[in-house]
């Protein structure tokens, strides 16, 4: 019975001790708090907000925008105005874009457009409008580039009077639409959750 308490005496130190250690590797491994709030620690880069728009004139296909299926060649694209995270590419900037590109049916193509360090994904696009002399197709993608978070854009694209030449003028119109992070998306949650919990408690105490 005595040597037993004498090994539980010792124990207990020991265990103690383990866990002295245990308690010392973490906090050396986690971050100092000045540190998690220095100004030198990395920040997550930001989606891009603004609108650009194109124009200029393209071939496409065929000489009749009714059947017409992709364009071939774009003849000449340049920017028309910009705003915002776009702001700075300047208005006769040219584009480059890319070809074939091909809407019927709808195609995914990288770098459709490329200007000033941007650029612009095509992921899918929906024809909303054709006929001999008029077109309008729409659709998203992803606009990325200059240190910016990769960001969803929506964009249309029109071509008018076609008359059977083999250039077309054309409008492109692009804006960034920009969604919350899933980070920010967690803690508006949990903030949502916890307000729920107080005024609930709170009803309970009156």
């Amino acid at each position: 019975m005595k040597k037993r308490t004498i090994k539980m005496l010792f124990a207990k130190p020991l265990l103690l001790a383990v866990m002295a250690l245990g308690l010392a590797t973490v906090l050396s491994a986690a971050p100092a708090y000045g540190d998690i709030f220095s100004p030198d620690a990395p920040t997550a880069p930001s989606p891009i907000v603004g609108t650009i728009d194109f124009g200029g004139t393209v071939t496409f296909d065929t000489t009749s925008l009714l059947t017409a299926t992709r364009v071939n060649l774009w003849n000449t694209s340049f920017v028309l105005q910009s705003t915002g995270d776009f702001s700075s590419v300047a208005p006769g900037t040219n584009v480059t874009m890319a070809t074939p590109w091909i809407f019927n049916p709808s195609t995914p193509t990288n770098a459709l457009w490329s200007v000033g360090g941007f650029t612009f994904d095509l992921n899918a696009s929906v024809i909303v409008q054709q006929t001999a002399n008029f077109l309008n197709i729409t659709g998203t993608g992803t606009i990325s580039g200059n240190g910016f978070a990769p960001t969803p854009g929506r964009w249309s694209f029109t071509a008018s009077d076609s008359d059977g030449s083999n250039r077309t003028s054309f409008g492109f119109q692009t804006d960034s639409a920009a969604v919350p992070e899933p980070t920010s998306m967690t803690l508006l949650g949990l903030g949502a959750i916890t307000a729920a919990v107080l005024l609930r408690r709170n009803r309970n105490l009156i």
